[in-house]
């Protein structure tokens, strides 16, 4: 499998068509994040697309200050049980909180989409 037509490809085109998915097993209903060929520690291979809630609560932030402005990274843990790292928008980078609630949205940044996260 090419770099072209493997997870991550497919997790890109999802993006791009305005659709939020991620990979679940479909024998142990794992979900997984990051888009992989096998779930972590187990092997299986039978990962299936579904569309994500979009809904998590922020596990880890840090704001980041640049001369073009400041920013948050936040881990969120994804109401699938996931994590994945992006930021919360809306809100000061000060203000984000672990244990808040957020909901995601798609949004685009150097001309590709991304998933980013607004409060709930």
């Amino acid at each position: 499998m090419s770099s072209a037509d493997g997870p991550e490809a497919r997790y890109r085109a999802f993006l791009a068509e305005g659709r939020f998915m991620i990979q679940r097993s479909a024998t142990t209903g794992r979900h997984v994040f990051y888009p992989r060929v096998a779930v972590p520690g187990t092997g299986e291979t039978d990962l299936e697309w579904v569309a994500a809630a979009g809904t998590g609560t922020v596990h880890a932030t840090t704001a980041s200050r640049t001369r073009d402005g400041a920013f948050n990274i936040a881990i969120v843990e994804l109401d699938e049980g996931v994590r994945m790292m992006s930021r919360v928008e809306g809100v000061a980078p000060e203000d984000v909180r672990i244990g808040q609630r957020v909901r995601a949205r798609i949004a685009e940044e150097n001309g590709a989409p991304i998933v980013v996260f607004d409060p709930a």
